[in-house]
């Protein structure tokens, strides 16, 4: 029997409606499915990152003084490096003795290199007193444009390190040293340096053991060699 010609478009209309209902129920299905699979992964994401930072503060990373020193000559270029100059510079910019800590030499390698009768006494009064002090000096050096200086980088002279030798400067562990780095910035538009007297390696890693000047005859900070430009480094064959 045939239908009315009439009725055509009318069947047409629904078969076409009844189509894009279909359609978009599985675009719907899908659409659902993804958003439930992207959930599912950011949740399992967050329970690995929240058992890792678990994992670290059960197991800690070991303060590197305590472990033994190695023979291996340290870079300049590491992030460690550059991190450590980034604190430093920190230190200097605001006058504080905190951040700068984590660039000088640590406590509990200098325990094991020195062979005196109290080292961690001349560690905390002499070292670190000698760093405090000369943070300062370094930070009055920038006056007016500690705010706003950047630093631009370190030049690291390695044509000068040298291996200290156990016995040496009451030395019972040896270290690479390396004298007279340069930090430069950049401070009211133009570019000055000033020096790192003395850095000294524990392994592969290069700290600050002298700031502003390998021997001080008081507690009265000192800037190295502050300069216009990049400056130049000067050889020293120091402890």
């Amino acid at each position: 029997m045939r239908l009315p010609r009439l009725r055509l478009p009318l069947l047409a209309a629904i078969a076409a409606l009844l189509a894009a209902g279909c359609g978009s129920g599985a675009s719907a299905s899908a659409t659902t499915g993804s958003a439930a699979t992207a959930s599912k992964a950011a949740s399992a994401g967050a329970t690995v990152m929240a058992r890792r930072r678990a994992r670290r503060r059960r197991h800690p990373a070991p303060n590197p003084g305590t472990l033994p020193q190695t023979r291996q000559l340290p870079s300049a270029g590491t992030p460690t490096f550059r991190a450590e100059m980034a604190d430093l510079w920190a230190a200097v910019r605001t006058d504080t003795l905190r951040p700068g800590l984590p660039a000088f030499f640590p406590e509990a390698a200098y325990l094991q290199v020195k062979s005196i009768s109290n080292p961690a006494a001349d560690y905390m009064t002499r070292l670190i007193g000698a760093y405090r002090v000369d943070i300062s000096a370094a930070h009055a050096l920038l006056g007016g444009g500690a705010r706003t200086a950047r630093l631009i980088g370190v030049r690291v002279p390695m044509s000068y390190s040298h291996w200290v030798s156990p016995g040496a400067c009451y030395n019972r562990i040896g270290y690479y040293e390396v004298p007279n780095a340069r930090m430069v910035y950049r401070a009211n538009g133009q570019v000055r340096s000033f020096g790192i007297a003395s850095m000294i390696s524990w392994r592969g890693v290069w700290y600050v053991v002298h700031l502003g000047a390998v021997l001080q005859s008081s507690q009265v900070g000192v800037v190295d060699d502050p300069s216009v430009g990049p400056g130049v480094s000067a050889f020293s064959s120091t402890c």
